[in-house]
């Protein structure tokens, strides 16, 4: 019994067996098959996410323009320009240094400027140039140097740079000039990527006094633009410089900076730190003290607390007109900052409160070059900055002088007119002579392949010229560039310092553009209007001896107009000390009055003639 009962459970035990081993081969088979279809799921979703991107079409956009005021019904003066640098003696190249690293100092290109370096009586030319890296290892036989031009006074030049010592090889990016010492000569101060240089004027040669006056720098500082002014009003000048970002070659590379569609592209600035100004008060025995801390320009950024600023131009005016010089500066990315001078080498940034840091959106803009002037014939005061592409030039306006400012660019004509360019160098100047300040811009991009991404846009583009119709206009500045200008104006370049000064003294403005990598442009002012005109020359005595800073106001054929002595403007640039009045119909002048930048002392001037240079010097009246 128990055998067959033994027999009889084994027999169950088979079949239960038998049973469990279907059951779990089907079990296992559906895992199989689960398990494939989550692998094949898997793999496809791998492959999807996974899979190498191919290189993203190259996109055509157009950017939409603000709608252009009426066209003043008035007849647009000819205003046409030749293109002299050849035939003037002007041979010099900008060198970036570029070798495809495409680092960010190379897209910066070099400042140039006007001043009279041997005392004959004309504007001669200075360039600021830039340097190939010093680990490029091409073959390089003629290093870089800045570039000094001799003008003859008929606006012909012959290079003198080696005779006044200036065959200096650093990479460049601004210059300043002013007689820091009051020796009646023109000093030079050269803002650079590393340490600075200040070169003292002995008689037509310079000589390297940077570290003796103090005002090197750090040698990992990169600075821009630079300008002299008396901020103490203690009788000299001294020298603000503007620092742009904390760049290193090794950060820049590493940041890996890409053009859509494309290979590697110039970094952006607002990858990189911000970096303080220097600002250097004048001792007066030709040494310098830093008081870039104590005086209040150095602002952080209230979320980071690092510095602020990202600056590439710099001017100086009175603007609250309280016999104390202003500092604004314009910043790439950052807003902009506006220094009221508050006396004994003490500044109060005010340029949010005053309106000129954002655009009318409360953004920041790539501010690059900046002017300020009375460009209405009234107490309005406006201050003109070019921004980066798609961002139209600024002008802030001060209708009197309350330190308010709004920006005007839409109403005025002048905003839309530069939306697609990328404005560098910007400044006023009367150029036909009427007596109303026109405003220039030089233009150009930082990418060469830039129209392969964006069709509005060009790496070389034209300078512009916006005509000053009135304040009666609904258009007040009128892009007159192609309509009066000539093909010699509007020929495509990459713009980037600018300056003006009459090389051939003939009474009208002349332009010099440089760009980058390129040749420079040389434009003489051929217009033939028949407008009267008055340049003034001024020097101080109990001021500092260029007068820099100084305020003049004309009245003449029933117009009041007010110009002020400051080289400092533009983009990393310096234009001509002396003050070119347009007098359009008038046949006198009526009334003259300079306000010397001592901030106390006032001259009025009788002029009996005009259409001629009239120097007038600082009185001093013994106690």
């Amino acid at each position: 019994m128990s055998q067959e009962r033994e027999t009889q459970e084994m027999d169950i035990d088979h079949e239960t067996e038998e049973r469990d081993d279907a059951i779990i081969g089907k079990a296992m088979v559906w895992s199989l098959v689960v398990f494939a279809l989550v692998v094949a799921v898997g793999v496809g979703i791998a492959i999807t996410v996974f899979k190498p991107n191919p290189p993203p079409k190259v996109k055509t956009t157009e950017s939409p323009l603000p709608e252009l005021a009426e066209t003043p019904d008035m007849e647009v003066p000819e205003i046409p320009f030749t293109d002299i640098t050849e035939a003037a003696g002007i041979d010099y190249v900008h060198e970036n240094g570029a070798a495809g690293e495409k680092l960010l100092p190379e897209t910066m290109g070099g400042g140039c400027g006007f001043f009279d370096y041997d005392n004959d009586g004309d504007a001669d030319i200075l360039f600021v140039n830039s340097k190939r890296w010093n680990w490029d290892k091409r073959e390089n036989n003629e290093p870089a140097t800045m570039a000094l031009y001799a003008n003859d006074g008929s606006g012909s030049f012959t290079n003198v740079t080696k005779e006044a010592g200036l065959d200096i090889t650093v990479y460049g990016q601004g210059v300043a000039f002013g007689d820091f010492d009051n020796d009646d000569q023109v000093d030079i101060f050269i803002a650079n990527l590393g340490s600075n240089l200040l070169l003292k004027n002995d008689g037509g040669k310079f000589t390297d006094i940077t570290e003796t006056a103090g005002v090197t720098g750090e040698k990992d500082r990169w600075s821009s633009s630079a300008g002299w002014a008396d901020i103490d009003k203690d009788g000299d000048l001294d020298l603000f410089v503007c620092n742009y970002v904390a760049w290193s070659r090794e950060f820049d590379v590493a940041q890996n900076f890409q053009l859509t569609g494309g290979g590697r592209a110039y970094g952006r600035p607002q990858a990189f730190s911000g970096a303080f100004p220097y600002l250097y008060r004048n001792d007066g025995d030709g040494k310098f003290t830093d008081i870039s801390a104590e005086s209040g320009v150095q602002i952080k950024n209230p979320a980071t607390n690092v510095p602020l600023a990202k600056a590439l131009a710099v001017t100086f005016c009175d603007f609250d007109e309280d016999g104390n010089i202003d500092i604004v500066v314009a910043n790439d990315t950052v807003q902009n900052l506006l220094f009221v001078n508050q006396g004994e080498g003490k500044f109060d940034e005010i340029g949010a409160i005053a309106g000129v840091a954002f655009d009318i959106n409360g953004q920041a803009r790539g501010a690059m070059g900046l002017d300020a002037a009375h460009f209405r014939n009234s107490n309005a005061l406006g201050i003109a900055i070019g921004n980066f592409s798609n961002e139209m030039t600024a002008l802030y306006v001060q209708p009197d002088h309350d330190l308010q400012f709004t920006d005007e660019a839409v109403p005025t004509g002048l905003g839309p007119s530069t939306r697609l360019e990328l404005t560098f160098g910007v400044f006023y100047a009367d150029f036909d002579l009427d007596g109303r300040l026109d405003i220039f811009s030089a233009n150009g991009h930082l990418e060469e392949e830039i129209n392969k991404v964006q069709s509005s846009q060009h790496y070389e583009q034209p300078p512009q010229l916006f005509w000053n119709c009135g304040p009666e206009h609904a258009t007040e500045f009128m892009d007159v560039s192609t309509e009066s200008c000539g093909p010699e104006f509007t020929k495509p370049l990459v713009g980037r310092g600018a300056a003006y000064a009459d090389i051939d003294n003939d009474g009208d403005i002349d332009v010099l553009i440089t760009a980058s990598g390129q040749s420079p442009r040389l434009l003489r002012n051929n217009q033939s209007l028949k407008n009267n005109w008055l340049r003034l020359k001024l020097k101080g005595k109990k001021s500092n001896r260029d007068a820099i800073g100084a305020r003049v106001t004309l009245k003449a054929g029933g117009i009041v107009q007010q110009r002020h002595v400051m080289p400092t403007k533009s983009y990393l640039s310096q234009s001509e000390l002396s003050l070119t009045f347009g007098l359009g119909t008038a046949k006198k002048v009526d009334e003259l009055t300079i306000h010397w930048p001592d901030g106390l002392t006032k001259s009025v001037v009788d002029v009996n003639d005009i259409n001629k240079t009239v120097t007038f010097e600082q009185e001093v009246r013994s106690e």
